[in-house]
Order: structure tokens, then sequence, then C-alpha cells
């Protein structure tokens, strides 16, 4: 399908790719899921989704006190890290957070915080299967959502699961020296492993118009140069794809070669784009971009089940 086919081509924005960016910008969980329910909230009045954008508002509002509350995993020795990072590894694999004693804790305050919040029914059941799990059921939990392998009859129950992960692997990472990680492999976050959700170019006080991918898990972000695939960094074949009549402040960048796709926000044209809040509503680009053969190769949590 070319880009002509009910999409819209993506302009050249002005993006001057800096002499030397920094490579990571670190997670700040004190101020990321508030921010983050107020996009969700911002996004929800009048839209298809609203009721589900709603629940995610309350959702990341109840990660923002737990964000204040939990305290954060240890991390390994300093020596360790190094080691990681120079052999090209995740500095904290996220595989190590299913066993890890404050994701339990966090995972338990959730159910109470979100115990208080009015919900749809089917959200209601859910949360309350997950509540009822007990310490073995919660780590295959744990480790369903942090190897990609939720399954799609328990997707709902798990969203749950992935929200407290997503707080406690925050503020692990939060604690790193930035300066640490090293690149890893094309589609995999530096600091933990995991996949990113989406891309944003950037308009910082200290840094505009450089492109970074933000890490699904941690938060964390690290920079990638544009009109290269996210997922397999071919330079090949790179289309920018948007639904017409829509504004074109989020696109889907889709690989000819890998034949996936990961979208793309301009905070310079819309600063109070949210790479997570603003990728589930956009979840219409991702039904068409799919229907023309593209896989998706970003990974959010509260758009498994769609």
């Amino acid at each position: 399908m070319s880009e002509d086919q009910g999409f819209a081509t993506f302009e050249d924005v002005g993006i001057a790719e800096r002499d030397k960016p920094p490579f990571l910008r670190l997670p700040e969980p004190r101020s990321l899921f508030g921010l983050r329910a107020m996009r969700f909230n911002a996004l929800a009045s009048g839209h298809q989704l609203e009721p589900y954008l709603r629940l995610l508002a309350a959702l990341s509002q109840a990660q923002d006190k737990l964000a204040g509350e939990v305290d954060p995993p240890s991390l390994p020795s300093l020596d360790e890290q190094r080691r990681r990072a120079a052999k090209a590894m995740p500095v904290l694999p996220r595989e190590e957070l299913a066993e890890d004693e404050s994701a339990a804790a966090c995972f338990v305050r959730l159910m109470e915080l979100m115990d208080e919040v009015a919900m749809p029914e089917l959200a209601r059941e859910a949360l309350g299967r997950a509540r009822a799990s007990d310490e073995e059921a919660r780590r295959v939990m744990f480790a369903a959502v942090l190897s990609d392998a939720v399954p799609a009859e328990t997707v709902a129950d798990h969203i749950f699961a992935a929200a407290a992960l997503q707080v406690v692997a925050a503020k692990r990472t939060a604690g790193l020296d930035a300066l640490l990680p090293q690149p890893v492999a094309d589609g995999v976050c530096p600091c933990c492993g995991g996949p990113p959700v989406t891309s944003a170019v950037i308009a910082t006080v200290d840094i505009d118009g450089v492109r970074y991918v933000q890490c699904s898990l941690c938060a964390a972000q690290w920079n990638h140069v544009r009109v290269k695939c996210v997922s397999c960094g071919s330079t090949k074949g790179i289309h920018y794809q948007a639904i017409e009549g829509i504004a074109d402040t989020i696109k889907a960048e889709t690989c000819d070669e890998c034949r996936t796709y990961v979208k793309i926000l301009n905070q310079r044209k819309d600063p109070e784009l949210e790479p997570v809040a603003d990728d589930v509503a956009s979840l219409g680009l991702d039904i068409l971009v799919s229907e023309a053969g593209w896989r998706r190769a970003g990974v959010n949590p509260f758009l498994l089940g769609y």
C-alpha cells in the first residue's frame, strides 16, 4: 500500500539532530504517572474510548500515589552494572522483577487503591481476580508481562500487574547513572531490556528536535535517529503514515524491510503528547496500519486486548 492510499505523508519538520544529544534520559517517577493521568483525562472527553481512558487515568493516578510510597528495589553493585554495560547488556534486566519483593508489595497496594475506583463491571471482575491471586499466581503474572507473553484470555487481569511493574521499574531505573547504560540492540531498552512503546521528537529547554524512543516498562528514553527503523535498524523503505484529516502530530513509522511499525509523536508541534496515553488514544491509527500489512513493534500493556 502506498502512502497516498488513505494515509498522509510525513513532512519534513525541520528536525536537526544534535552533534551529541544525550544517549539516555532517565524516567522521573514522581511526575511521570501524574502527568500521564492528566493526559488520559484530557484525551477522554468525547473520545470513542472515553470509559477506558477514564479508567486508565484512574490507574495512572494510583501509580502516581504508589511512586511516592514504594521503595525502589536495590540496584546491583556498580561493578556489576559496569560489567553488563560493557557487554552491551541491559543494566537492570527486567526479568529480575518477577521475583522482586518490591514488585509484589506494589501490586498488593495497587489493588487496594483501585478498589476505591469506579469502573465498568468487567474491569471490576478482572480486578477481583487479580486481587485474589496468591503469591505464586502473582509471580506467573509478572513473568508473563515481563516476557511479553500475556495469555489473551487474561489480558484484563494482567493490566494491573503491568501497572505495578511499571512503577517499580521506573523507580529502579531512575536510580541509575545516566551515563552508564550503553546501546544494546535495536528496539531494546538499554536499562531494563524492555521493548519500546512509542518514539517522540522532543522539545525541551535543553534538547530540541531530537528523537527518543521510550521503554514500555521503565519509561527510560534512548536516542534514536529519524528515518531509521526502531525495530530492525534499517534505513531503507521507511515511510510515515497518518490518518487523513486527523492532526498530524502522531504518525506510524513503517519499515518495508521487517514490516513493522512504531509510532512517532511530534512534541515540537504538541508538547502535551504523552507516549503511553496518546498511544492508546490513537488506536485508530494502529488498526489502519495493521490492516495495511504492518505489525506493531511497540508494546503497550494497556492495548494488549485490542
